[in-house]
């Protein structure tokens, strides 16, 4: 290796000259580069041009000239472009197509004007467009009728959209569009189907971001089409001949709203298609250009070569008697740029292709698509560019290009995570991180549009899913045992190329939010980040309607921007170089996230009270800002204060045992954490006045409730999930005097004007609301209908087992086949999320996130009339978010870890605000109710709201006045789930209910305390009860007159048949634990009871058989013993027994006759046979134990004297005369004792009685009643 290297020493020492000047200060501008023969005779520099610009053996004559770069350009232009002729030499002609275009103007296909029927807004040059009006159509300038032609259409939206071909007679109307007649052809990917006069299936389902490739063969009459380069098969074959002239030109027709990019060739297309060609003709300079960025990485390889560490012996082959490139470079690469500018000035429309294509391909060749990135070849190639003053328009069109390929980026499964837009989105970063390229991005017209290509995503398909996660498996699945591991293996490898494209978003934000404006007077850090914040959210705030308004941004923006600014407030800014970004009064470094940084917490109160362009149509929770503005100022200074807090404070815990980043006892999301910081404060929540405020004053009470009684219209699946509230008075959320909480100014003015972290916060709730939360409710259909699937399956799989053969075997094989598609396509959509979106820092910051927002909205409603200016998407995040992470897959924490350690203030917050007259949605007072009623269903959160002070104190009185027209469904569920336990057979199949004896003490004694709280309750729990049980029966007889079940009206009976199940176990609680409410005093309430028993048991013996009965609550998932009649029986057999197990402690004397009113009844034949009906139930296929059995035995001896006192009575009456006038005609048994004033119209006291608890008016005429006369006594 010695000797190799001493012959290598000598061989390059004689390879090359440099003369140096006298000065060797300026000896690298003086250096000339010579010519000369070596030992072998070999003219070495000009053997390395020659290999540069690909030239035979010695084409280069002799140079006896000093090389710069003008030596170069002739080179390039004597022998390069003598011996590469076809790089001149352009194929112009366009035979087969034509185009309208100005005499004056170059060959430009576009849309043609007067084609175009509806509204169409160029968005964006060159030909990105969108529909403003409902249906818009329009044909682009240019047809062809002979050879095989392309364009292409990239979808920045993906809704309905006709993509095509059309001729010139083909018509448009504000109806019909593209492939809606017999000469134009037309894809629907929203719809997936094809347009030819009639629609037939065809396709994928396209996302925005594809790529869809629109081709016409018109050698072999066929029209079809491809997305992202795949093709999705011939669409149209035996298309009509068409004559020269008169041909097939494309076409588009967009609903109202879609936006899509046309590009017919005027740059180049992003997956080229072999053998067809674009319509518009690409420009002649573009061959030329290729090949000098060819000859540039030629040379750039040389160079790297030489700058590797490679061995003597290699390096000696590598070199192949070329002289050294280090000396070479400067002028070679100048002299390929000076001819490249020299073409891009000569032909101006030619830059934008270049820069797109080859010039876009050349770098990426340079830096790599994969790490290690050569950052140091790009520099060096950076360099070259920068020093030409053409080089500004050239990068502009490169950054589009760039963000455009982040656009339309697809993740492919590969061994390297550096997949997707991660490529571009490196090159792109790298780039930017010089000033002068940060400038010229920022100086573009369409800054703001191009940040949003860089943070897109493509989300992928079906198909696309298919190729990402090719093998599948879930527990419990039939699946080989090797798709398990493989699917671990896919999902990680996923994971790492999603984690690598967030990294990069993180570094392109935050030099965007480091990069310093050139504008005066000076902008601080920040600004330009804001800035597009505050017009992405201007853009976007109507998102989360149905209908989008124009603009809206692509939601996979929204997802990455809240996932950018989430990393930053969670995991912290101090490796990033934004220590400036700092909260408002935060004394601490930035290595902590803003979320977890604990202690002191502050909130500036100009980001709720200001009325900032951006925010105009946000929603408050009092309502709408102008509204707030001009009917309850607040008198906070909207500029200069901030609220703080200690953090804690707002849970109603001893100090001691708090959940604080800083104390001894963390929440989950930093139980790993241990850092050192400031202990707690004694008096951590303080209030002090800027001035002589001392407090706030609550203000009136508005009336919020929208009244919307139920009915069939909304009783289906959805109904339970979107439950109500009613409004209290502002005593009950008892608004005193706050001592705990400070008001104080802002550091200075400059200081407001630099981003914070709050304002990001802010930001990123927004950005939640309407990018997330519609992704998770996708997940959650996906969760919801994967479990569906993978029941059925199971189910079928089980009946197959049992069937021998024959003709039903043979559909329920094909009915598995169907279940195991959906089961595979749900599993590999939930994995996506799982991959995409719960990586486990993403849910710690969430955590993080739900804690301070509730401390902050507890800390906020202290004082009365700020909270009103609160936004609601504040609210709405903050409960979605919560719910998220409790049903995260993988699981966040555990059920029993996740309120007890850190989210305490979430159940503060929900059981004193469900019922706030502050918040003016009802629908958001529902969100609230909602909640409750799914945590108390499980005996790990059910226990967080036992512990919880706020929520023993006020949630029982709350829940009872709640009981109203609009939210007795949800304050139902959440009585019956927290009275579990107490009822008849409450111990099916062993199990283990979420049993409450805390809370059902606490509501024992508020129903004892308020009489007329309890009293309005119970009237409105009969009421509920019959409407019920009326609406189930009528229900019930539709589909028996109909001979069908539909699927709609079985749903729909499975929920009331549940309603009113709850309300008789709500019912049975009532006469468990107040049983003194119906067997003392009056007999209403007995009387409505046994009335209601009555009714229940009459329709649920006479509406159905059995078997059509438990047919239709048959539910996919469930069995026939869970769901059957025995759920509303078993609370009826209990509110019978109640009263009797009461009655033998109860003194006679002072206690109605439950026998009596029993027999009283009107229907005495339909109540013996109801109780039969009751005795015979099989019992034994519902419940478990002897102890029910025992029970029962109570009712039947209570059926023997109902028959006895029954037969007593009818002899009795026997004696009476049938036709007396004086009987009452509507129970048709007591005496008429009773008249209505001023109409006169008689009944009995008993049935006025009751009629008069819901109505003031007459029965009988509907007139309002005044006053009552019994037996001459007013009433």
């Amino acid at each position: 290796m010695a000797d190799d290297s001493q012959h290598t020493s000598w061989l390059a020492s004689g390879l090359a000259l440099i003369l140096d000047g006298e000065d060797k200060k300026e000896s690298s501008q003086k250096s000339r580069l010579l010519s000369y023969c070596d030992d072998f005779g070999e003219q070495s520099l000009e053997r390395t041009l020659e290999h540069v610009f690909d030239l035979p053996s010695k084409t280069i004559n002799l140079l006896t000239c000093q090389v710069d770069a003008n030596v170069i350009c002739s080179i390039i232009k004597n022998d390069y472009l003598k011996y590469h002729k076809t790089l001149l030499t352009v194929d112009t002609s366009r035979e087969g197509a034509s185009a309208s275009v100005d005499g004056s103007g170059p060959y430009i296909v576009k849309i043609e004007e007067s084609s175009v029927c509806g509204e169409f807004q160029l968005i964006k040059l060159p030909l990105l467009i969108e529909s403003h009006a409902v249906f818009s159509s329009a044909r682009a300038n240019a047809c062809v009728w002979k050879g095989k032609w392309m364009y292409e259409v990239t979808l920045e939206t993906a809704g309905l959209q006709q993509l095509g071909w059309a001729t010139i007679s083909s018509p448009f109307t504000e109806h019909t569009g593209v492939g809606d007649a017999d000469d134009s052809y037309a894809f629907d990917g929203k719809r997936v189907i094809k347009w030819n006069l009639n629609a037939q299936p065809y396709g994928q389902t396209w996302v925005v971001g594809d790529v869809i490739g629109c081709c016409i063969d018109l050698e072999a009459d066929e029209i079809s089409y491809y997305r992202n380069g795949v093709s999705l098969g011939v669409a149209f074959n035996g298309i009509k001949k068409m004559v020269p002239g008169l041909g097939y030109y494309p076409a588009i027709s967009l609903s109202q709203g879609e936006r899509c990019h046309l590009n017919f060739g005027a740059r180049p297309f992003r997956y080229p298609i072999q053998g067809f060609q674009p319509i518009q003709i690409p420009p002649s300079t573009n061959p030329l250009a290729a090949g000098l960025l060819h000859c540039f990485s030629k040379l750039l390889n040389m160079w790297r070569g030489e700058n590797n560490s490679y061995s003597s012996m290699e390096k000696l082959r590598s070199l192949k008697r070329f002289m050294p490139v280090n000396e070479l470079y400067n002028p070679v690469s100048r002299g390929i740029c000076m001819k490249l500018f020299s073409i891009l000035n000569a032909n101006a429309e030619s830059v934008e292709y270049i820069s797109w294509g080859p010039l876009l391909s050349f770098l990426m060749d340079v830096f790599r698509d994969q790490a290690p990135h050569d950052y140091e070849s790009l520099d060096k190639v950076l360099d070259v560019l920068l020093d030409f003053p053409g080089s500004t328009l050239m990068f502009e069109h490169l950054i589009s290009a760039l963000s455009y390929h982040c656009q339309t980026a697809s993740i492919v499964l590969r061994e390297s995570p550096y997949s997707g837009s991660y490529p571009y989105l490196a090159l792109a970063c790298h780039m930017l991180r010089r000033e002068d390229l940060m400038v010229v991005w920022w100086k573009m017209s369409d800054f703001e549009f191009l940040f949003e290509g860089f943070l897109s995503q493509r989300c992928p398909n079906k198909q696309d899913l298919q190729h990402m996660i090719p093998a599948v498996w879930w527990p419990g699945s039939c699946e080989d045992v090797s798709h398990e591991s493989s699917m671990m293996l896919t999902t990680k490898t996923l994971t790492e190329a999603i984690n690598k494209i967030e990294e990069k978003h993180r570094d392109l934000c935050c030099l965007v939010m480091q990069f310093i404006p050139p504008v005066t007077p000076p902008q601080l850090p920040g600004s330009v980040f804001r800035t597009f914040l505050q017009n992405i959210i201007l853009r976007n705030r109507g998102a989360d309607r149905n209908i989008l308004p124009h603009g809206v941004s692509s939601n996979s923006v929204l997802v990455s921007l809240f996932t950018v600014i989430l990393h930053f407030l969670s995991e912290g800014f101090a490796v990033r170089g934004c220590g400036w970004m700092l909260g408002s009064g935060t004394s601490g470094g930035s290595t902590v996230g803003f979320l977890h940084r604990g202690g002191q917490q502050s909130f500036p109160l100009p980001l709720i009270l200001k009325h900032d362009p951006h925010r105009v149509e946000i929603s408050r929770l009092g309502g709408s800002y102008s509204h707030l503005a001009n009917f309850h100022p607040v008198n906070v200074d909207p500029e200069a204060e901030v609220v703080q807090w200690e953090e804690g404070c707002v849970d109603d815990v001893d100090p001691e045992t708090r959940i604080t980043h800083v104390g001894i006892q963390k929440p989950c999301c930093c139980l790993s954490l241990d850092a050192n910081f400031t202990r707690i404060s004694k008096n951590p929540f303080r209030y002090t006045a800027k001035a002589s405020q001392s407090h706030c004053g609550s203000i009136p009470e508005r009336s919020a409730q929208v009244a919307a009684e139920c009915s069939s219209g909304n009783l289906n699946d959805d109904m339970a999930d979107k439950p109500s509230t009613s409004d209290q008075s502002d005593s009950e959320f008892g608004y005193l005097l706050v001592q705990q909480m400070r008001v104080v100014a802002l550091e200075s003015t400059s200081s407001s004007s630099t981003l914070k972290e709050e304002e990001l916060l802010d930001a990123m709730l927004l950005l939640y609301h309407l990018g997330l939360a519609p992704n998770f409710k996708q997940v959650s259909g996906y969760m919801t209908l994967q479990s569906h699937s993978i029941s059925q399956l199971e189910e079928t799989d089980r009946q197959i087992r049992e069937r021998g053969g024959g003709e039903q075997l043979r559909q329920l094989k094909e009915a598995r086949s169907v279940y195991r598609e959906e089961v595979i396509d749900c599993v590999r959509h939930c994995a996506w999320y799982r991959v995409s979106l719960f990586a486990s820092w993403k849910q710690r910051g969430m955590y993080a996130a739900c804690i301070w927002i509730s401390q902050l909205l507890l800390v906020l409603s202290k004082m009365d009339l700020v909270f009103s200016y609160v936004p609601e998407f504040y609210l709405e995040t903050l409960v979605d978010c919560f719910h998220v992470l409790r049903k995260s897959d993988p699981p966040f924490v555990p059920a029993g870890m996740f309120i007890k350690q850190g989210l305490g203030s979430f159940v503060t917050f929900v059981v004193t605000h469900f019922s706030d007259p502050r918040i003016s949605s009802a629908e958001l007072r529902d969100l609230l109710l909602q909640s409750i009623s799914v945590l108390v269903q499980y005996k790990e959160f059910l226990a967080a709201f036992e512990s919880n002070r706020a929520a023993t104190r006020s949630l029982p009185t709350s829940l009872l006045s709640a009981f109203d027209n609009r939210s007795w469904i949800p304050v139902t569920n959440i009585l019956v789930r927290l009275c579990k336990g107490c009822g008849f057979g409450y111990s099916k199949h062993g199990e283990s209910s979420s049993v409450s004896s805390v809370f059902q003490k606490l509501l024992r004694e508020v129903c004892l305390k308020d009489e007329e709280l309890f009293s309005a309750f119970l009237n409105r729990l009969f009421n509920n009860l019959s409407w019920a049980m009326t609406e189930f029966s009528v229900s019930i007889r539709e589909m028996q007159e109909k001979g069908q079940m539909i699927e709609f009206q079985q749903r729909k009976c499975g929920v009331i048949f549940d309603l009113s199940s709850n309300l008789a176990r709500v019912l049975e609680f009532c006469t468990c634990e107040i049983p003194q409410a119906f067997l003392s005093g009056a007999d209403t309430n007995l009387r409505r009871l046994v009335e209601m028993v009555v009714f229940v048991l009459n329709h649920l013996t006479s509406i159905a058989e059995p078997e059509f009965f438990d047919l239709i609550l048959r539910r996919p998932s469930q069995t026939p013993e869970k769901v059957n009649r025995g759920m509303i029986l078993a609370p009826l057999v209990g509110i019978i027994l109640n009263l009797l197990d009461a009655s033998l402690v109860t003194d006679a004397g002072e206690q109605n006759d439950i026998v009596d009113i029993f027999a009283s009844m009107d229907c005495a034949d339909t109540l013996i046979s109801g109780f039969q009906y009751l005795l015979e139930f099989n019992w034994a296929g519902t419940f478990k134990g002897d102890v029910h059995f025992t029970k029962l035995r109570q009712l039947e001896d209570l059926s023997s004297h109902l028959i006895s006192r029954t037969e007593y009575k009818r002899v009795a009456h026997k004696e009476e005369t049938e036709s007396d006038d004086n009987v009452c005609c509507i129970c048709y048994r007591c005496e008429a004792d009773a008249k209505f004033l001023p109409c006169t119209h008689v009944s009995c006291f008993g049935c006025i009685n009751r009629h008069l608890i819901n109505c003031e008016r007459c029965f009988f005429c509907n007139a309002t009643v005044l006053e009552v006369v019994q037996n001459d006594c007013e009433i």
